[in-house]
């Protein structure tokens, strides 16, 4: 299979296993449907760690910047291409996908959703299958090197994620699932309106409109900086929504705590990686001057979304709205990486990208795991579940350990980049940031302790006791975490092969937006902050 191809298989498989699940799902039953989900999900592992062998770091380096291309004329009328391809910076989001769709089928395995029942009247199969359509979109916007194409695996997440939740949620799911929908909707309109300009500039430049991605990078600096800094607004308020960046971050609390535990794993690790991934592939490259000069505006909103969303993750009473606070003020740090315009800053920003999204699949399971034996999300009715389930608080303490950045864990090599990265640019906005780590700290020790320590006790826990579920985690779950328990510790001590292929495409994108790029530091694990 050549290259190209394996690309357009990493895009078609999940589709085609989509199908053959609902299939199984009509025909003989849900436990064939979800043996094929799972299947499918296992050999699209295996494709990305093929791509992953068959990327060229050297290459890279020496200024191959999308590798694997694929294209053909899509809509020719309008110079609109059916465009694939991949730098460092879409492989290793791609192998995040890889990684987490497996292991949120297997979480849903028993039940349909890791807390708990599918909801009356549904089926696994019709679940798993919208799954996996999703993974079919998210891998799309990954690798779309068209723009047009981009926009259109932008807009089409939006689908299943909106079953995802409005479908298979909790009680407010209708509510949550329409919300997300209308945030996200608005904010693809307002870029396919600075997308049309951006095409009609790229006419007056070229005699021809384009959507290329790489033509569009080299007629960049030719756009007039006032039309750069309307495009510009155009594809940030995208992706900020998507982010989600504070104040535009109000869909996310409510769609990761009524989304299934399964489908906030995604949401939360995946496609809110999106709009940081259109940060640096989009907004820096095809708009570097309003990129320079807007970058205050991205840095203030950083900043307040690490403060603020830390402040408020410590107040929660929802446990999964509580992961969802933490991640805010996370994407806080991700953005200041990406807007204080240095190697080592932005590099640890996509590393953190990943590192998140693992680290959150792994807070949300467990949270998950917690809430499937007391039935319920508050806090407050979880009292030392330690002692009848040692393992699962072991879990519950790792996760706690990565969202506050422990030395050992992946997020501490991410965080200490973008902290060391960010200070000789932006001292300010640094030093202000690094006030959510102490608050990182309170939100999350404080909630494990009130969930796992002290005396056994609380509603959740007197629940789980008379139905027989006050017991430790079970070998399916151990299953399905391990993979992410590997990775925090595996990335913490040795995140070498993933820097090694972010490191070519961050210098790419920071000598397209006219910024020399300098060498990156690798901290050395066990060290201070």
């Amino acid at each position: 299979m050549s290259s190209s191809a394996l690309l357009l298989a990493l895009l078609l498989l999940p589709l085609a296993g989509a199908a053959l699940v609902l299939t199984l799902g009509r025909t003989v039953g849900d436990a064939p449907a979800k043996v094929a989900a799972l299947g499918t999900a296992l050999v699209e592992l295996a494709l990305v760690a093929v791509v992953w062998a068959g990327y060229s770091t050297t290459e890279a380096a020496n200024g191959s910047r999308l590798q694997m291309a694929l294209s053909a004329d899509w809509i020719p009328a309008f110079g609109v291409h059916f465009a694939l391809g991949l730098d460092g910076i879409a492989l290793v989001l791609v192998a995040l996908v890889g990684v987490l769709v497996p292991v949120v089928l297997l979480g849903s395995w028993k039940h349909g959703t890791i807390e708990g029942e599918l909801p009356a009247g549904s089926r696994f199969a019709g679940y798993f299958a919208t799954l996996l359509v999703l993974e079919t979109f998210m891998m799309g916007v990954f690798l779309a090197t068209d723009v047009f194409l981009f926009y259109v695996f932008f807009e089409g997440m939006l689908v299943p994620m909106y079953f995802l939740i409005g479908r298979w949620g909790g009680p407010r799911r209708q509510f949550a699932a329409m919300k997300f929908f209308l945030y996200s909707l608005f904010g693809g309109l307002v870029m396919l309106a600075a997308l049309i300009g951006l095409y009609v500039e790229s006419s007056k430049i070229l005699g021809t409109g384009t959507f290329d991605w790489r033509e569009l990078v080299a007629v960049a600096p030719q756009i007039p900086h006032s039309t750069q800094v309307w495009l510009f607004l155009g594809f940030f308020l995208a992706f900020a929504i998507k982010a989600p960046l504070v104040p535009l971050h109000t869909w996310l609390p409510d769609a990761g705590a009524e989304a299934p535990i399964g489908s906030a794993v995604l949401l939360v690790g995946v496609l809110d990686k999106v709009g940081t991934f259109g940060f640096l592939r989009y907004c820096l490259p095809l708009f570097p001057s309003a990129s320079r000069s807007l970058a205050w505006l991205v840095l203030v909103m950083a900043v307040l979304g690490v403060l603020y969303g830390a402040l408020v993750a410590v107040g929660q009473t929802d446990l999964k709205r509580w992961v969802a606070y933490t991640s805010v003020a996370h994407f806080g740090f991700i953005a200041l990486g990406v807007f204080a315009f240095t190697q080592q800053s932005a590099t640890g920003a996509v590393l953190y990208m990943v590192n998140h999204g693992v680290a959150t699949g792994l807070l949300f399971l467990v949270v998950g795991m917690v809430i499937a034996r007391g039935g319920s999300r508050r806090i407050s009715d979880y009292r030392g579940m330690a002692r009848a389930t040692p393992v699962l608080a072991g879990l519950f303490l790792l996760a706690a350990l990565c969202a506050l950045a422990l030395p050992g864990t992946s997020s501490f090599v991410s965080e200490f980049l973008v902290l060391l990265g960010s200070y000789p640019t932006q001292p300010v906005y640094t030093i202000l940031a690094t006030v959510g780590i102490i608050l990182a700290a309170l939100y999350s020790l404080w909630v494990y302790q009130r969930v796992m320590q002290g005396p056994e006790g609380g509603a959740g826990v007197e629940a789980a006791r008379a139905k027989g579920r006050l017991r430790d985690v079970t070998g399916l779950e151990v299953t399905a975490v391990a993979p992410l328990v590997a990775l925090i510790l595996l990335l913490g001590f040795y995140p070498k092969p993933v820097l090694d292929v972010i490191t070519p495409s961050v210098s790419a994108t920071l000598t397209e937006l006219g910024v020399a790029p300098e060498a990156v530091t690798v901290p050395a694990q066990g060290g201070q902050r």
